[in-house]
């Protein structure tokens, strides 16, 4: 065995030895991003959270490194394939002393990585029941009418609509809706899917259960839906509402007339917190 085909292999080991390293950060973020979904799993429905879609990415980094570490062990199999010498089988024994201690070698430190991933593996499959319920409750959605970001995280501004749910896959965390009313400038069919992020997504309260709605005092930033139309916007409480059932008297911004913002009657149901670092 010559010195360029030892050192190639010592590289090959080596490359191994940093993916491994590699996998070993993602996983570590993977399992903290995990515990804090288990006790805190309501951040999910905080609008704006990316929690979800940085798992996923994390999933996708770690699919990557897996990909890899495969492909240069193969490399590496390959370069023993061809190393391995031909003769009588003493003189082979002998020869192949080397390559048994390299493989030894790098066979004890995949061990040592495995044994590390399965401490870890074993918190990444499982769902809090909290946040079990949370995903059948987003799920229970179906058919329902719900308020939703359709405009892309870097987006000059966010512009909200009132869309039905088609769908929500557990796996992916991702609505499917339809936008069942879109502007002139839309499809010429008169509807418009959308598949968004759970961070996309707020639920409308129920019509027929007041309890659902969250009581604004005057004063709050929300985002309503703005009379005659789909579309949600920022909007201030004037008044507080006496009855659960009452509309909320609101000032939408930017709806200037004469100098000053007219009062509008929105219902209850139409009305949702502000998402965080809304874009207006």
């Amino acid at each position: 065995m010559s010195s360029p085909d030892v050192a190639g292999m010592l590289d090959q080991s080596k490359e191994l030895d940093r993916l491994r390293k590699d996998q070993e950060e993602i996983l570590i973020e993977i399992n903290k991003l995990h515990k804090k979904l288990q006790s805190t799993p309501e951040v999910v429905e905080k609008p704006g959270d990316n929690s979800l879609s940085r798992l996923k990415m994390l999933y996708i980094q770690a699919k990557e490194l897996s990909e890899s570490e495969v492909a240069v062990s193969t490399q590496l199999l390959v370069q023993l394939d061809a190393l391995i010498p031909s003769g009588p089988p003493g003189q082979q024994r002998r020869r192949m002393g080397g390559f048994i201690i390299l493989i030894a070698i790098l066979g004890w430190k995949g061990n040592e990585q495995k044994k590390k991933r399965l401490k870890a593996d074993p918190d990444v499959p499982r769902l809090s029941p909290s946040l079990r319920n949370h995903l059948e409750h987003l799920a229970s959605l179906k058919g329902e009418q719900v308020a939703a970001r359709v405009t892309q995280e870097d987006a000059d501004k966010d512009e909200w609509f009132i869309v039905k749910v088609i769908h929500f896959d557990r796996e992916t965390r991702e609505f499917e809706v339809l936008d069942e009313e879109p502007g002139d400038d839309e499809e010429p069919a008169g509807q418009r899917k959308y598949k968004l992020p759970m961070s996309h997504i707020i639920p409308f309260p129920k019509r027929n259960d007041p309890s659902t709605a969250q009581d604004f005092p005057p004063g709050k930033h929300v985002l309503a839906v703005y009379p005659g139309t789909t579309a949600l916007y920022k909007a201030t409480v004037v008044n507080t509402r006496k009855r659960k059932t009452d509309d909320y008297v609101l000032e939408f911004d930017d709806d200037e007339e004469d100098g000053s913002l007219p009062q509008r009657h929105v219902p209850f149901h139409k009305v949702v917190t502000l998402p965080e670092g809304h874009r207006q």
